[in-house]
């Protein structure tokens, strides 16, 4: 997992494939927005379980469950950092549109 720290990016990194800083923008905030809508879904799911309408005892030892959870999720790195290492790393997959057929 990549650092979550600031981290200056060289241009080139970004561009190597696409030759286009534009594009490589384009490229990572979409990838940003599938890591970024999985996590929530994962999270949901996980805070989901603790879901319930009857009050109990047990509900303090719960409650400090979905905080580990929670706290968990937010000291992850930002999907925009996982995009952009993914982008650098050639982990993502893409193709572009070839506009003379329109």
């Amino acid at each position: 997992m990549p650092n979550a720290s600031l981290i200056t990016r060289d241009l080139s990194d970004m561009t190597k494939d696409t030759k286009n800083i534009y594009e490589s923008i384009v490229i990572t905030g979409k990838r940003s927005r599938q890591i970024s809508s999985r996590l929530k879904d994962e999270l949901n799911a996980k805070l989901s379980e603790f879901a319930t309408t009857v009050d109990n005892l047990e509900e303090v030892q719960e409650n400090r469950e979905q905080i580990e959870i929670s706290r968990f999720y937010e000291r992850m790195p930002k999907p925009t950092t996982l995009a952009t290492e993914e982008l650098i790393e050639d982990k993502i997959f893409f193709t572009k549109v070839d506009e003379s057929n329109y």
